[in-house]
């Protein structure tokens, strides 16, 4: 009996559930750390690591389950991570104290970890290359509406502890909902056909190919013989890694930096302390400050959703750079030169269009490079390396943007202006290092690099 053809709407939605769990379980903790503070009676530094504990696990998670993908499948570690963020979304909402919070927050870091380092990999290998654009940025989509309902979460469940369950157990536990759906999700998709190629299932991955490309461009068979092309040349695991995809190696690892090194997640995680520190706002109005943020972060990432596969990646990934820099630049100019009464609003939307120019750009297309550019043999452990970077990355900004406010006493200008040298600097590195991917296949890639390669073997 034929098998029913795999709707790409139906990858869109398996997507969307890993990327909505990586943006909850980053997001809301925002609102619920005060409450756990408070419930726990924890000092600022245990708070602090409440919270970045989380990113711990992510680097941990992501460095660990991607070279276990290359071994074991896309699959089955997409549905390990789904078992992690089941445990570890009920964990955290039973927690009792700060050590079984801790240990929640590291297993759900391995899950969002996890899911960052498998899932554009995954994606990138299931879609076809006219829709492989759209189908990564979907996976930033549903982490930005995954924060944003993070923030809703918090403002819906704070003070109201239903049942006699305090509402910051309610806010972590609402993680477990999709987590279940993930769960489902993981078990109806099939394997990635590159990686069934690669284990020399080629007759498993010709149906699940068969079955995606129903209505597309892209022919079955002729994928199926380029995979193949790509699958017989000569493997050397981390040889290969540092060899010939090291260029993609280097790309992959400044993406990820420079996505977080332009100050997004000091953004998402400290914004309403921004605005009651700096410019003395009340925290409801702080907070409703970060849901309008949020907003604006999902619907400009709905916007590149649509564009994706119409632009060049560098194109967009450059026009990013610039609208962050100059804005940053000028928040940064503004803070320093009038009173806070004067630059509170300007602040809000300069902040504002500073999300326009990453969640274009650099929000969406560092994630869908890094499961773009390595070869097959190795794009688990690259993709891997890369979230690692990126996680790494996180945690050092998130970490010291407090310190680093405290430093200039306050004023957000100090540290968006470090910000704004990152956001310029990234544009250099997209210039020089970056190669385009818009309308390749994965196959396509793999060649040119091999090919350059070669020739610099030659020539040396």
């Amino acid at each position: 009996m034929k098998k029913p053809r795999l709707s790409i709407a139906f990858i869109f939605i398996f997507g969307a559930l890993g990327g909505l769990l990586f943006g909850f379980d980053t997001g809301i903790i925002s609102g619920a750390s005060p409450l756990i503070e408070a419930n726990f009676h924890l000092n600022t530094e245990q708070t602090g690591f409440i919270t970045s504990s989380v990113l711990i696990g992510s680097a941990i998670g992501a460095l660990s389950i991607g070279s276990l993908s290359d071994r074991f499948g896309r699959k089955k570690l997409l549905i390990l991570a789904s078992i992690l963020f089941l445990v570890g979304s009920g964990l955290s909402a039973v927690a009792t104290g700060f050590v079984p919070m801790v240990i929640a927050r590291i297993i759900l870091g391995l899950a969002v970890g996890g899911a960052s380092a498998l899932t554009p990999a995954y994606l990138a290998e299931l879609a076809d290359k006219e829709h492989r654009g759209s189908l990564g940025t979907m996976f930033q989509l549903m982490i930005t509406l995954g924060i944003l309902l993070a923030y809703v979460s918090n403002l819906a469940f704070l003070g109201h502890n239903l049942l006699g369950v305090r509402d910051w157990r309610w806010m972590l536990g609402s993680a477990l909902i999709p987590a279940i759906l993930l769960f489902i999700g993981g078990i109806l998709l099939p394997e990635s056909p590159r990686y069934l190629v690669e284990k020399g299932k080629t007759k498993e991955a010709r149906e699940v190919l068969d079955r995606l490309r129903v209505g597309t461009n892209d022919d079955p068979e002729e994928e199926i013989k380029e995979i193949e092309s790509v699958s017989h040349q000569e493997k050397g695991g981390l040889k290969e890694l540092f060899t010939v995809a090291r260029p993609a190696l280097i790309v992959a690892i400044g993406l990820m930096l420079f996505q977080q090194l332009v100050g997004i997640n000091a953004v998402i995680y400290f914004l309403p302390q921004v605005f009651m520190k700096g410019f003395h706002f009340p925290a409801s109005g702080a907070i409703w400050i970060s849901v309008g943020i949020g907003i604006v972060n999902f619907i400009v990432t709905v916007l590149a959703y649509l564009i994706m596969d119409k632009v060049n990646r560098k194109t967009i990934l450059m026009f990013g750079s610039v609208v962050m820099g100059v804005s940053l630049g000028l928040l940064a100019i503004l803070n320093f030169t009038v009173s806070i009464s004067v630059a509170a609003i300007p602040t809000i939307i300069l902040i504002a269009v500073y999300i326009f120019g990453f969640a274009i750009s650099w929000g969406p297309i560092a994630w869908l490079m890094i499961g773009e550019i390595f070869p097959l043999s190795v794009r688990g452990i690259g993709t891997a390396i890369g979230s690692a970077a990126n996680w790494i990355a996180n945690f050092i900004v998130s970490q010291f943007f407090l310190t680093i406010l405290a430093l200039f006493h306050n004023n957000v200008g100090g540290p968006f202006a470090i910000f704004a040298v990152f956001a310029f600097l990234s544009l250099g590195f997209v210039y020089y290092f970056v190669p385009e991917t818009r309308n390749k296949s994965l196959e396509q890639i793999e060649g040119e690099l091999v090919s350059r390669y070669n020739d610099k073997q030659k020539k040396a």
